[in-house]
């Protein structure tokens, strides 16, 4: 019989492979119409798509409106301070990891994106003195290198840019701490809503100065499919962070390459080499003792 915080933590991991897994289809989509419109512009219009989507679903699931039909309710939530700094915390992270990954290999990227989880463990076992076993810090450390064998950086590929995705995922940990501040009358998906704002108001003011491109229904289409998966994400990831503890739900991020091979192989017929399959056994073990050490 699993106690309550083993069933949190469980619904936390599924909450964050699903998150995972939501960011890496967005990332293909938006990688594809990113070869064809500037940067700040398909954010911008993806971002506005994704607002409008969590407004619907807010509203339709009835997490949006004030009870009583009165005041204004759950909306006050959004000045809440938390709220706020984890908006601006996460606008900041996304246009730090862009700015980077247009600099760097896509790899060396990756690699200091997924450093996330041991800044996170460090930080729970610091300030909230979660319960970090030897054994959870070898698992944590064994998932982080299996993403080092898998993704391969470049030793040339470290530069200042990677000095600055090193900022991104700084911002990205503070973000998902600051998550942990926000009170549980405050609905999750109006962290999300908040959170798709702040990125398409930043995206929106690039853009301005940047100049805006014609653009076809297909490219339309594809960023309106990329706001659901990043709506998806976004939600997710909150609702991960929100629930059991974070030493045990932060290395689950590393189930999104897991999934990227997957779609590599699928769609592109990528193989990966034999130190890619070692990585892989190492992703893999690391999270299933994570989950038998949960009962």
């Amino acid at each position: 019989m699993l106690s309550p915080e083993a069933k949190a933590n469980r619904h936390g991991i599924a909450a964050m492979c699903l998150s995972m897994a939501s960011f890496l289809v967005n990332d293909s989509l938006v990688k594809h119409v990113s070869e064809q419109l500037p940067a700040p512009q398909l954010i911008c219009l993806r971002g506005v798509f994704a607002v409008l989507l969590l407004l619907a679903v807010g509203h339709a699931l009835g997490q949006l409106r004030p009870p009583g039909g009165t005041g204004p309710g759950v909306w006050s939530g959004l000045r809440h301070p938390a709220v706020l700094w984890r908006s601006a915390l996460d606008a900041l992270a996304t246009f730090a990891y862009l700015n980077s990954l247009f600099h760097l290999p896509l790899a060396n990227a990756t690699a200091i994106n997924m450093a996330s989880p041991l800044f996170l463990t460090l930080y729970a076992m610091l300030r909230w003195r979660e319960s970090v076993n030897a054994a959870r810090w070898i698992a944590i450390l064994a998932g982080f290198g299996g993403v080092l064998l898998v993704v391969q950086p470049a030793s040339d590929g470290f530069n200042v840019w990677a000095m600055v995705c090193l900022l991104a995922t700084v911002l990205h940990t503070a973000r998902d701490l600051v998550t942990r501040q926000v009170p549980a009358t405050v609905p999750s998906i109006l962290i999300t809503l908040a959170t798709a704002g702040s990125v398409t108001l930043l995206a929106g003011a690039w853009a301005l100065m940047d100049g805006w491109e014609p653009m076809t229904l297909g490219q339309v289409g594809l960023l309106a499919t990329a706001a659901a998966f990043l709506s998806v994400g976004y939600f997710f990831v909150i609702v991960a962070i929100r629930h059991g503890e974070i030493s045990v739900v932060a290395p689950f991020r590393y189930s999104g390459l897991l999934v990227a091979l997957v779609l590599g192989w699928a769609v592109w017929g990528d193989v990966p080499n034999v130190a890619a399959w070692v990585g892989i056994a190492l992703l893999v073990g690391s999270g299933v003792w994570m989950l038998r050490s949960q009962r």
